[in-house]
Formats: C-alpha cells, sequence, structure tokens
C-alpha cells in the first residue's frame, strides 16, 4: 500500500461519527496536510466506525464493557492507537472519559472537539446550559487533552450567535456545521505549522497564543492564519 503523505491521524469515536465524515472529506483536498491512519471506537455499534470502514480507513473496536477494569480497558486503547503509529488523535466524539496516565502518554498530541466557549461549560448538556444561563452568544472549542475535563489549552474556537427562538436541539443542530468547519481547520494547522504546548501554553512558530483562534478572525477555512505574527489576541 502506498503510504499517504501528510500527518497521521488517529479518530476515536463513539457514536454518529460526523466529525469524523467532515475530517475524512477534507482529507481529500489539497490543503490538507494529513490523513486518517485508522478509526478507534469503544462501541461495536458505533455509526462513524460503520463509516469509517464504508470509507475503507481501518478501524478498531475497542469495548469497555470487553475489559475487567479501565486500566485493562486503557491498556488495549494504547495498543490499538500506537499500532497506526498516528502524529495527532483526534477525540470526535469520544464520550468516555480518560485516566491521567492514559492522557498525559500523549499529551501535546491528543486533541477533544468540545460545545462550549471554553472554560465556560465543561462537561455535558452544554446546550441546554447555555439556554439557561441566558448566554447570547455559544460556540466549540478545540483544545488540547489534559487530566482535567474539557481544561487543556484551547487552540481554536468558533462562535455563534443565540436566537430568542433556540431549544438545546436547534442550537445543538446550527452549531454542528461549525463544529465540522473549526476541526477541520484546526488540525490543517497542526498538520502545517509547528504548534507545541508548554505547560498551560500554545506556542505556534516560537509566539505564545494569547487567546483562543477564532474561526473567520484569526484562522480561516484551510487552517491558515489570518496574522501569524501575532496569534490569537
Amino acid at each position: 500500500m502506498i503510504e499517504k503523505a501528510g500527518k497521521r491521524l488517529v479518530v476515536m469515536l463513539s457514536g454518529r461519527g460526523t466529525n469524523f465524515a467532515a475530517l475524512q472529506a477534507a482529507s481529500n483536498q489539497p490543503w490538507f496536510n494529513a490523513h486518517i491512519a485508522g478509526v478507534i471506537s469503544d462501541r461495536s455499534n458505533a455509526a462513524g466506525l460503520g463509516l469509517a470502514r464504508e470509507n475503507g480507513l481501518d478501524t478498531v473496536c475497542v469495548e469497555r464493557t470487553r475489559h475487567a477494569n479501565r486500566d485493562a480497558f486503557e491498556s488495549s486503547l494504547t495498543a490499538a492507537i500506537d499500532g497506526f503509529e498516528p502524529d495527532y488523535i483526534v477525540l470526535a466524539g469520544f464520550m468516555r472519559v480518560l485516566g491521567d496516565a492514559f492522557v498525559e502518554q500523549y499529551a501535546g498530541r491528543m486533541i477533544n472537539i468540545h460545545p462550549s466557549l471554553l472554560p465556560a461549560y465543561r462537561g455535558l448538556h452544554t446546550h441546554r446550559r447555555v439556554l439557561e444561563a441566558g448566554d447570547r452568544e455559544h460556540g466549540a472549542s478545540v483544545h488540547f487533552v489534559t487530566p482535567t475535563l474539557d481544561g487543556g489549552p484551547v487552540l481554536s474556537q468558533v462562535r455563534i450567535e443565540v436566537r430568542d427562538d433556540d431549544t438545546p436541539d436547534s442550537l445543538a443542530d446550527r452549531l454542528l456545521a461549525h463544529e465540522h468547519r473549526l476541526l477541520c481547520a484546526s488540525v490543517a494547522l497542526l498538520a502545517r505549522d509547528p504548534v507545541e504546548v508548554r505547560h498551560e501554553d500554545i506556542v505556534i512558530d516560537n509566539f505564545r497564543l494569547a487567546g483562543p483562534l477564532v474561526l473567520g478572525r484569526d484562522l480561516d477555512e484551510h487552517g491558515q492564519r489570518t496574522d501569524p505574527g501575532r496569534p490569537g489576541q
């Protein structure tokens, strides 16, 4: 098999796989200098796993229920990930909290997309919580994964307006396409530019990120920074 060019990605998912599908579509574009080496799920019935197989990708299912404890489960996950030799691991709807030791072995190489403007609304039910708080703005964040749940350094965000007639479902539906754009742009950035995590800071081309890159302001759809000399604001 001919090795594809660009950074190697492992995508981890638990459900329908819409973010995976967006990444897979982007990987066929010339501006996306990465490819999906493998897809891993913790659920054998995950729609995203079937979609990956339909796209001819290598897949692995590591089910928690088939392991005696979390350590055994995460040991199997580690073996599956390392077998693909990825440059980056992308959590794209992977709905399981991972242990500290597991996360730390991939420090600076594992990212997650979360449906809120972090650090606000970590955890679940973000759309409902935004509406209950009366916020006028919502969004999604791509962050590096650390042992703190949804607490790692934030690389990028996308923002949308909250409408008066929004429900949790309508807000989630409207945000989803923006999540896809954000994730693809963020992975393209990682594949193109030298990005490091130093303690709690993100450094790009030796510039410390002063704040998340905002899609449409600091970052375009193809992962290009609009002002490389001044990343973030």
